[in-house]
């Protein structure tokens, strides 16, 4: 490249700012000085490679001087004498680095472009164990993340077999979320056994039956009568938990006796068949949830106003109620979980004589096989016979040993 003439000087650099006049003056070799309208100005390498003509932005003009602008100049034109192309090379490191993401910039995005789209049961859990893994891993880069460091998180959190596995579950779905936008080329969560790092897992607490003594002791358990009337109507109606605790009075008919419950991942919708002793629960927990949309509603004001005035019971209220319980009254009833009380419903259904298939359905399990598949009957009518019976046995032992309210 041969260099032209008339150097640019600072006199003229600061001349032409001052008159605010777009323009591109060559300073030799490529080299050129820039204003745009906007009165910003900058240096530009104008050069040949490939036999096209190109052009690498130097930077701003006076962060980059005159001097400072000739020396880069010089180097950069070295290295498309050596074959190189300095403004791809630019391009792909400016793309390197906007790719160079720490472990929280990752979480961020996957919490706002993934996270957002599963159930809500999933959210809570995969946020939980993301928040595990900014606090141990978030300040690194994506790249940098090898299985040894997955290793350490898990073996560090000190979980349960089965929440230990919900945090690897977790880690690895952060990280396909990584593979996906070509941060990384491979997860490092795979090949991770859990078995090989806590050993096998435990074998899975069996679901047990309460016996009819049992349950008449439950049922004059001492507790809020909120809670003990939440747990007569598990008890009665055979559904999940959840299902009770984020119940709005908008699907219940009391004046029709029957519950709608909504489509979830656990379960189609389904309309529960209501013995009139469970509308009389019912309506008394509509006494007490005074103006709340919620059959269940936060026992806690402050967990209300964190949910804008109004939300139901917390999810561990039932179990805490019961928990605490069995550890004050120390009553000759076995430690169970409120899900515990489906088996029980399940079981005593069973001994009633309801046929098997009006007891799965009456649990909103799915029925198996070809007839799960073609069998579209809803058996409301079998349900609402089954669980009168049942609910007549619940009567039986609660006026038998009557609970006292708290």
């Amino acid at each position: 490249m041969a260099r032209d003439k008339g150097h640019l000087t600072d006199l003229q650099l600061r001349h032409w700012i001052k008159a605010g006049k777009p323009l591109a003056k060559a300073d030799g070799d490529g080299l050129t000085f820039t204003l745009s309208a906007a009165g910003v100005a900058g240096w530009i390498l104008r050069y040949r490679h490939g036999g096209r003509r190109r052009e690498l932005t130097i930077g701003r003009y006076p962060d980059i001087g005159l001097a400072e602008a000739r020396g880069i100049a010089t180097l950069k034109r070295a290295e498309v004498q050596q074959g190189r192309n300095p403004a791809a090379e630019k391009q792909k490191a400016k793309a390197t680095a906007a790719r160079d993401w720490t472990v929280r910039d990752l979480a961020k995005d996957y919490r706002a472009k993934k996270l957002v789209s599963l159930a809500h049961s999933t959210q809570v859990s995969y946020g939980r164990h993301l928040k595990r893994v900014e606090k141990k891993l978030g300040a690194l880069s994506v790249r940098e993340i090898e299985a040894s460091d997955v290793v350490a998180l898990i073996e560090g959190a000190g979980l349960t077999w089965g929440e230990s596995n919900m945090l690897l579950i977790t880690t690895k779905c952060l990280f396909t979320h990584a593979c996906g936008k070509r941060l990384i080329n491979a997860n490092p969560c795979h090949g991770i056994m859990l078995s090989a790092l806590l050993g096998e897992r435990p074998p899975r607490r069996q679901r047990l039956m309460l016996t009819r003594e049992e349950l008449k002791l439950l049922l004059a358990a001492p507790m809020r009568r909120r809670n003990g009337l939440a747990i007569r109507i598990l008890l009665a109606t055979a559904v999940r938990s959840a299902e009770l605790y984020q119940a709005k009075w908008a699907d219940v008919d009391l004046d029709g006796a029957q519950w709608h419950i909504p489509k979830s991942k656990t379960g189609a919708a389904m309309d529960i068949p209501l013995a009139p002793v469970v509308v009389d629960w019912l309506r008394e927990l509509r006494t007490l949830a005074g103006n709340s949309a919620y059959v269940l509603p936060a026992h806690s004001r402050s967990r209300a106003a964190r949910h804008g005035g109004d939300t139901h019971l917390n999810k561990d209220t039932l179990r805490e109620a019961i928990d605490h319980w069995l550890r004050a009254a120390k009553p000759a009833v076995r430690r169970f979980t409120p899900h515990d009380l489906r088996s029980t419903v399940k079981s005593h259904l069973r001994a009633l004589g309801v046929p098997r298939d009006i007891s799965e359905m009456c649990l909103n399990h799915k029925l198996s096989g070809v007839e799960g598949i073609y069998d579209r009957h809803t058996y409301f009518e079998e349900r609402r016979e089954a669980l009168g019976k049942w609910a007549a046995v619940l009567s039986a032992l609660t006026s038998s040993h009557p609970a006292r309210p708290s």
